[in-house]
């Protein structure tokens, strides 16, 4: 059988999914033994506020093997990484894990450090985001000099880390389709509703949001994530928090234009989001702005913006797109992550050739 490790920058026992609780998912799925180690929670986060006790109260402190056959760790650790925290080798020992691996796949610079090149033959650099300077910078070059290959989720992120010496592959973010496909029958057109899904923070562009709500005001704009508005907004905009991944399906399906309004933080020109093809699976059009990552598609239903000066006519043109997108459902089948997992598979079988 054989054994693959994901460290990787977030857990999965939150309101978010990421492109490692995905692969570890089908992976599992296909027979492979699958341990997926997340990002410690310190005592520093626990006292600074950083991990409310709420959310600290859902991850088990235990190893926990999930329903799809997953082992996901979230070690407790006094100091956070990688200031003073033990190694990965001396965490999955002390949680009675075999420290051996036919792959280990790193998608977390802060989880770097000597011990993780002697866990398996053929180690892979997951980069999922741009880290242009600092603690994350300086460790993804340690993480470069040493891998067998890189897999970056867009070309601006592989662009960012320069030239490389490994094999390199783009996979891009894909959807469980599946889970998030509409119920059979369920093709009536769908009332003049927005929904943005996701994180708020800095990449999230509030301002874009309000000034769409304004301009239709007939429209209903629902944006659920956790966190707040740092400004009042129109009455036709609902925050309705953080939702489990479980009900967001359910969400989109009332929904018509999925948002992606993301702000002109830099940074957000390395994303590839993961709820653009999960809106394209629950039947949704797609608003977005323009980025390296995210282009107009017109017959696919996903409508961008560059400014403030054609986004109200970029929304617009997604609210006519037919309801439900029958071309986004097609396109999302096309980005699964049994798909994405066929060719992370293909790679990491010619990283071991290679290594062999």
């Amino acid at each position: 059988m054989t054994r693959l490790l994901f460290l990787s920058h977030s857990h999965p026992f939150g309101p978010f999914r990421v492109g490692s609780h995905h692969y570890a998912r089908v992976l599992a799925g296909r027979g492979a033994d699958v341990v997926h180690l997340s990002t410690p929670i310190s005592l520093a986060h626990r006292v600074t506020g950083r991990v409310s006790r709420a959310d600290l109260a859902v991850v088990p402190s235990r190893p926990r093997r999930d329903a799809d056959g997953v082992l996901n760790i979230v070690p407790r650790t006094a100091l956070p990484v990688p200031v003073g925290a033990p190694t990965v080798a001396r965490m999955l020992k002390r949680a009675g894990i075999d420290t051996r691996f036919d792959a280990v796949l790193i998608d977390q610079p802060l989880l770097w450090d000597s011990s993780v090149r002697s866990l398996s033959d053929a180690v892979i650099y997951r980069p999922t985001d741009l880290y242009p300077s600092g603690v994350k910078h300086r460790l993804q070059q340690q993480i470069l000099d040493a891998v067998d290959g890189v897999i970056a989720t867009s070309d601006e992120v592989l662009r960012g880390l320069g030239p490389l010496r490994v094999p390199t592959l783009v996979l891009s973010n894909g959807a469980d389709v599946a889970r998030f496909a509409a119920p059979a029958g369920a093709d009536a057109a769908r009332a003049a509703r927005c929904v943005y899904v996701g994180a708020l923070d800095d990449r999230f562009d509030w301002a874009r949001v309000d000034g769409w709500a304004r301009a239709f005001g007939d429209v209903e704009f629902v944006i659920a994530g956790p966190g707040r508005s740092p400004q009042p907004l129109p009455a036709n905009v609902s925050l309705v928090g953080a939702v489990p991944y479980a009900d967001v399906p359910a969400l989109l399906h009332t929904a018509r234009v999925g948002l992606l309004p993301l702000s002109d933080n830099p940074l957000n020109a390395g994303r590839s989001p993961m709820k653009l093809y999960e809106y394209f699976a629950a039947g949704l059009a797609v608003v977005a702005r323009e980025t390296p990552g995210i282009r107009g598609r017109s017959d696919l239903g996903i409508e961008v913006y560059t400014g403030d000066e054609d986004a109200d006519a970029a929304l617009e043109r997604a609210l006519r797109h037919p309801s439900p997108n029958v071309a986004g459902e097609r396109a999302a089948a096309d980005a699964s992550w049994e798909r994405k997992t066929d060719a992370l598979e293909e790679f990491l079988r010619a990283v071991r050739d290679r290594s062999a």
